[in-house]
């Protein structure tokens, strides 16, 4: 059963306590990475076998399989896919950033190009729930950003198969190329590249405990969006929000994972009990009830606190992936909200509209990462090049200041190269 904490009761650091530490796999992706960059497909294949159970002849998805998936899947998922890719578009397309020049002064003309990254990689999961909205999510930013190949990365099922309906989302997406491949082996070829897979400039995209340790282990030869942890929700809540509804939306959490989170933060007790008797009433029904249970007995709270500013505060310093103001007028208090990857407003905004079909990123800073990270977007496919012009007049200018700057930092070839062109 979930526990209740009243604020300032108990200690903070009770209150503040996370358990999403992962397991240490660093020797064993290690290992992975280095196999499969001395013996590519072969070692990519081995790994497949082992850990999904497939033994594949050929690790790229054929377009034939693509079509062949998109006919099966029924029609009207097919219309609520696209339904999803126009939303996402419409909020993505937002983000774009363009380029500016600064001519101003006489002679000097400054300037940034905003850039497509040309390789991206996209994980994503497939272990037990096939994640076509991921696929959505991950790809369409990239689409937008203008990267030239978007390559995909998803494990196969025993019978050597991607979910139709992942493939599906990922034409609709506008994925170019898709492997059979998950798990650290999937992270080392899209860094590093085999005789099959085209090395990529960035990998994206959440996965388990080997997924994030092999992200971890590549960065700086390719570059990585973040090192994703368990899912997790918070939720701010007066006594005004249906119990019901509270505790059904902690559970869309909790059945992620059974390292996942979910806290209820309120200043009613009424709701805090209340809301702990329709999780276990929930819970009895729950397909995924093992996983769920696990994670509201070992990772979940709820908080009651004196007020509802006393809970955004909280809130901040947990900074919660998913973070929803189950209130009256919760654009009053947006503005105290410091810390959160994605805000959900209002009593008829569940975390699981975001997930699916609202628009914005469901791809989110975790682990209390949200201090300093932001949701997956456009930005994270582009690249900036700055450039800088001067004439011989305009240099002069500035010269014995450049050489002067140089001297003080005892770079005596700095200031030469400066002073030589006078």
């Amino acid at each position: 059963m979930i526990r209740i904490y009243q604020f300032g009761e108990v200690s903070k650091d009770e209150i503040f306590a996370r358990n999403d530490a992962m397991p240490d796999v660093s020797g064993k992706v290690q290992a992975i990475i280095a196999d499969v960059v001395e013996r590519g497909d072969a070692a990519v294949k081995e790994y497949t076998a082992k850990f999904d159970g497939a033994v594949l002849d050929d690790l790229q998805v054929s377009d034939r399989e693509i079509e062949e998936a998109f006919a099966a899947v029924e029609p009207s998922f097919i219309e609520i896919l696209k339904r999803a890719e126009r939303n996402i578009t419409k909020f993505h397309e937002k983000q774009v950033r363009a380029s500016f020049i600064i001519n101003d002064e006489d002679g000097v003309v400054m300037g940034q190009k905003v850039l497509p990254i040309e390789k991206v990689g996209i994980y994503v999961p497939a272990g037990t729930a096939p994640l076509s909205s991921t696929v959505l999510m991950d790809s369409i930013p990239a689409r937008i950003a203008g990267c030239s190949e978007i390559v995909m990365v998803t494990p196969p099922g025993k019978d050597g198969k991607i979910n139709p309906a992942m493939l599906a989302a990922a034409k609709i997406a506008g994925v170019n190329r898709i492997f059979k491949m998950g798990g650290a082996q999937a992270i080392a070829a899209l860094a590093y590249g085999t005789e099959s897979v085209p090395k990529v400039d960035k990998i994206v995209g959440p996965g388990n405990a080997f997924v994030a340790e092999a992200k971890r282990q590549v960065f700086g030869r390719v570059a990585i969006d973040m090192i994703a942890g368990p899912s997790e929700i918070l939720i701010v809540s007066d006594g005004k929000t249906s119990p019901k509804c509270l505790a059904a939306d902690m559970l869309s959490q909790a059945e992620h994972d059974r390292n996942a989170s979910a806290v209820l933060v309120t200043d009613s007790m009424d709701t805090a009990k209340a809301v702990q008797k329709e999780l276990e009433a929930q819970l009895e029904t729950l397909p995924r009830r093992d996983i769920a249970r696990a994670s509201i007995d070992n990772n979940s709270k709820i908080i009651v606190t004196d007020d509802l500013l006393s809970a955004i505060d909280v809130s901040n310093e947990i900074a919660p992936e998913h973070l929803e103001l189950c209130v009256d007028d919760p654009f009053a208090i947006l503005s105290r909200v410091k810390n959160a990857g994605s805000v959900f407003m209002g009593r008829n905004c569940p975390e699981a509209l975001g997930d699916y079909m609202a628009g914005p990123n469901h791809t989110l800073p975790t682990s209390g990462t949200a201090k300093f990270s932001s949701p997956l977007s456009v930005d994270d496919f582009v690249k900036k090049t700055q450039y800088t012009y001067f004439t011989e007049s305009a240099l002069n200018a500035l010269a014995d200041d450049v050489a002067a700057f140089a001297r003080m930092e005892q770079l005596e070839a700095h200031a030469r190269s400066a002073e030589s062109r006078k």
